[in-house]
């Protein structure tokens, strides 16, 4: 029985084995649905076998073949399970890259839109300076921003230094100022940042003066000693003022090495405070060089520009080396005679630049202007443009007497004759209209009235009407974000003839082809003496001579005008 049962187990095991259910578990040889008496036994293939050749073979062979196939197909599929797992995890590599470009795609457009959203910003501040300056309720920021722009500005010149914004401000009024300095450098994100650095020092040693001041005049803390006694204040600043900014860092550096030495004798809040009041100095300094060198180029390029030899703005004056009472050295300060004495010892003279003052400057303006280095220089027949219009100097001195006597019969100089041409010319222009001057030379014209009258040429003022077509295959290709090319639809001509001889006589035109391009046209204009004829180069296609499009061909008033616009053709089924 104990055998039967372990021999039980062991189909049992051999069945499982096999993928057999619990269904099948009880089948026999004997016992079965089936009526198979080899249902437990391996099943042989015989045909599949004699056709591979391997029929010969016994049953344990047969076995050791079936168990090689399968270690085999294992081995495979776990090679085929391998590259899954292998293309699954580059999968979510490749994944994760295009998720990681993704986030830089986004980070740089966010910083795009960053950087647009500051300059906005900044356009909107700088916008409000304007619309207050121009208001007359100017904040002192919107002056030093008005001064900053400037010197971008080729025509823009600022003749004050910007720390003069400062004059009559209140304690409250500089706290206000660092705070929109300090937007206006978070703003400019590191442009002009020393600049506002300079400004915000200098409005920062302005707010120390005044509240000690307040605080002096009500007999509080202020009466205490802070640093530099006030009798020797005023001697410190005469030294100060005046020296250029080389100068000064040059006492700056001086002080912070007698500072680093040290020593039993000195006083280290009197000279912190000196070092305090330099630094204001130092940024004065700077922004007076920084303001003379814009002046200087500007004048340099105003001199280029109207042929002037360009000479040194502030010319440089040398002179002396300093005497000892110009020294800080030589100033009375809190510490005792051994400290003046290792005063003495830690500064040497500063050999330096005198800087010209406004008043110096503004008479060797006067001066140049005296020399006449600001008169037009003289230009000639051939440097002048093709549509000029040249006068001589009897014609010029004629019109002015006639201008001359009209004002003291009607007293009205308001408006020239060719300003009220040149007005009514301007009437209802639009922005889809521009200028059109192309003027086409006329060769070997020659006029039976030469001898009697100078023929000149009309002065005109031409119009040219552009706009977008958008036919079926603009319609297809473009959208109003990115349209088509703009296209010729019209012409507006105006040619003034304010002394026609014969006032009777109405100009004429005359479309003639253009012999080398088929695709224009000339389009002459006639009137008579003194008038010569006058043409332009237009796109020949057909007009539209209904005025409900705008046509108009008048004579009114001097001014010959000539309006019309091109047919448009619809295309139909």
């Amino acid at each position: 029985a104990r055998r039967l049962a372990k021999k039980e187990a062991k189909e049992r095991k051999k069945r499982e084995k096999m993928g057999w259910g619990e269904e099948y578990m009880g089948y026999t040889n004997t016992d079965n649905p089936f009526g198979d008496n080899n249902l437990l036994g391996t099943f042989i293939w015989s045909k599949a076998l004699e056709k591979k050749g391997i029929s010969h073979l016994d049953e344990k062979d047969l076995k050791e073949r079936n168990k090689r196939i399968q270690e085999d197909n294992r081995l495979e599929l776990q090679k085929v399970k391998q590259l899954r797992l292998e293309r699954e995890r580059e999968k979510a590599m490749r994944e994760q890259e295009l998720e990681m470009l993704q986030r830089e795609k986004e980070a740089e457009h966010f910083k795009t839109w960053e950087e647009q959203e500051d300059n906005f910003h900044l356009q909107q501040a700088k916008l409000r300076s304007k619309i207050r300056i121009r208001d007359g309720r100017a904040k002192p920021i919107d002056l030093l921003a008005k001064y900053i722009s400037a010197e971008d500005d080729d025509l823009a010149v600022e003749m004050h230094e910007p720390y003069t914004f400062l004059n009559g401000l209140t304690v409250s009024d500089m706290e206000d100022l660092v705070e929109d300095i300090q937007v206006y450098m978070e703003l400019e994100q590191g442009k002009n940042v020393d600049f506002w650095r300079d400004m915000t020092i200098i409005t920062e040693d302005e707010i120390a003066k005044l509240r000690k001041l307040e605080a002096s005049g009500k007999g509080g803390p202020g009466e205490r000693r802070d640093g530099v006694n006030a009798s020797v204040s005023s001697d410190v600043q005469s030294v100060f003022k005046g020296k250029t900014y080389n100068q000064l860092q040059a006492l700056y550096q001086g002080i912070e090495s007698k500072i680093r030495a040290g020593g039993p004798n000195l006083d280290i809040g009197y000279w912190e405070s000196l070092l305090q009041q330099l630094k204001a100095y130092m940024a004065r300094a700077r922004l007076r060089e920084r303001h003379q060198d814009v002046l200087r180029q500007k004048l340099y390029k105003l001199k280029q520009e109207q042929g002037v030899e360009s000479e040194p703005l502030f010319p440089i004056i040398k002179r002396e080396p300093a005497s000892p009472s110009d020294s800080l050295e030589a100033q009375p300060g809190p510490s005792s005679e051994p400290e003046a004495e290792q005063d003495t010892e830690a500064k040497g003279e500063v050999e330096g630049e005198a800087v010209l003052m406004e008043e110096d400057l503004i008479q060797q303006s006067l001066d140049d202007y005296d020399a006449g280095k600001y008169s037009p220089r003289l230009l000639g027949p051939n440097e002048l443009p093709f549509d000029a219009h040249v006068l001589e100097a009897e014609e010029d001195m004629h019109r002015l007497l006639l201008l001359r006597q009209q004002l003291q019969v009607t007293g009205d100089a308001s408006e020239s004759t060719d300003d009220i041409f040149f007005r009514k010319a301007k009437e209802g222009m639009g922005a889809d209209e521009a200028q059109f001057s192309v003027e086409m030379p006329l060769t070997g014209k020659a006029y039976l009235w030469a001898d009697k009258y100078r023929p000149r040429k009309p002065r005109f003022f031409n119009r040219v009407h552009t706009g977008f077509e958008w036919n079926k295959y603009n319609q297809t290709h473009y959208d109003f974000d990115n349209p088509p090319p703009k296209i010729v639809q019209g012409y507006k001509f105006n040619i003034f003839y304010p002394d026609l001889i014969d006032k009777r006589s109405t100009p004429e035109y005359f479309l003639e082809a253009c012999q080398d391009n088929k695709d224009f046209a000339i389009l002459r204009f006639h009137a008579g003496p003194p008038y010569e004829d006058i043409a332009f180069k237009i796109v020949n296609r057909e007009w539209e001579y209904s005025h409900r499009h705008g046509f108009r061909c008048q004579f009114a008033n001097g001014i010959f005008q000539l309006w019309f616009h091109f047919k448009r053709y619809r295309y139909r089924r």
